[in-house]
């Protein structure tokens, strides 16, 4: 008597999400068409200028142009991080995290750390103490204070998309 064969084959779901989300892979062009999304490529263009043109200098010599410097590198990173989650869709994908919070906090935070080191800035820039690093120093002050008004502008408009879904 023949005998009979069951054949029982499984999938990971491990491999099916990971074929699905990698084949999905968003780009959102029109995010750089925003307001939101000009500002941020302002800061980091901006935000690049501001560290390179303070890095270009001894700044080590003085705590206060650390702190700039710190300031400066901390937000560009992270406003490259942003972009690359704004313009990849990511936070799509993970919708346990609240954006528009962390968004509102990473702008407001940018802000003032960002305002307080322009004005670190602004009050370093002496012709004593050194007259090789003043032009750059003082170009570096002027840009850390529009970088500024950027993430205020993204700021404002962090809080507006805040508010709007607290009161849905």
């Amino acid at each position: 008597r023949p005998r009979s064969h069951t054949v029982t084959t499984t999938s990971s779901s491990f491999t099916a999400n990971l074929s699905a989300s990698s084949s999905t892979l968003a780009y959102d062009r029109e995010f750089l068409r925003t307001v939101p999304g000009l500002l941020m490529v302002t800061e980091i263009v901006l935000g690049l200028l501001v560290w390179t043109l303070i890095a270009g200098t001894e700044y080590f010599l003085y705590p206060a142009f650390g702190w700039v410097m710190f300031v400066a590198v901390f937000y560009w990173v992270l406003t490259v991080f942003f972009l690359i989650i704004y313009m990849t869709m990511t936070y799509t994908r993970i919708p346990q995290v609240p954006w528009t919070m962390v968004g509102l906090c990473f702008n407001g935070s940018a802000f003032v750390l960002y305002l307080i080191a322009a004005i670190v800035d602004a009050s370093s820039v002496t012709k004593d103490l050194d007259n090789h690093n003043y032009n750059s120093w003082a170009a570096s002050s002027f840009f850390a204070f529009v970088v500024t008004s950027c993430y205020a502008g993204n700021m404002y408009f962090s809080f507006i998309s805040w508010r709007s879904r607290t009161l849905q």
